[in-house]
């Protein structure tokens, strides 16, 4: 099984309800923006708490993952993308790049939400740069490939989007609202 990378882990193994949450949120609040937490847990409630309290507080609840008696969750601190402004001038919806992709057009589609985020659910073939990762990677991309960018929202895609064509890529497109709302095809993390 595919490692997921997280930023922060938190023990709340042997914890009975509500401490997994307790721990969650301790932590939580001493991660940076759009950071991920790993929560190990063994209470079996505690899956249906991190999701109602992700839901609850803005933070998103990507998945859990179970291993023997322990659940693995995995969230990410809410960073304030929704209101971030959108500066790419070349933009696509869903519906444009679920067409192209349904017509085999040659393009990549580049996922640049963090690993824990794309091994939960993503478009079937897409490569996986985080953003932060993305100066250190270019060499991975080709400047002339018709480049089609997703995250979850459009925010982190529209920070990529900017970064690859100022380091001279020639075709980049920005896909809005990207993952958050994307109801086609995809590949996800199954257990």
């Amino acid at each position: 099984m595919e490692t997921i990378k997280f930023d922060q882990l938190v023990d709340a193994k042997g914890l009975a309800c509500p401490m997994p949450i307790v721990r969650t949120k301790k932590a939580m609040n001493e991660l940076k923006p759009g950071k991920v937490l790993e929560v190990q847990a063994t209470d079996k409630g505690s899956t249906a708490d991190m999701k109602a309290w992700a839901k609850s507080t803005g933070h998103q609840y990507l998945g859990t993952v179970e291993e023997g008696d322990v659940l693995k969750h995995y969230l990410r601190k809410a960073s304030g993308e929704e209101e971030e402004e959108k500066k790419h001038p070349y933009v696509v919806n869903n519906e444009e790049l679920q067409a192209k992709l349904a017509n085999n057009e040659d393009i990549l589609v580049l996922d640049v939400r963090e690993s824990a985020e794309y091994a939960f659910h993503h478009i079937p073939g897409a490569k996986s740069i985080p953003l932060g990762e993305l100066e250190n990677r270019l060499n991975e991309l080709s400047e002339d490939e018709e480049l089609y960018v997703v995250c979850r929202t459009g925010s982190r895609s529209d920070l990529a989007a900017q970064k690859l064509t100022e380091a001279g890529f020639k075709k980049v497109i920005n896909v809005v609202p990207g993952m958050s709302e994307w109801n086609s095809q995809i590949d996800s993390l199954k257990k």
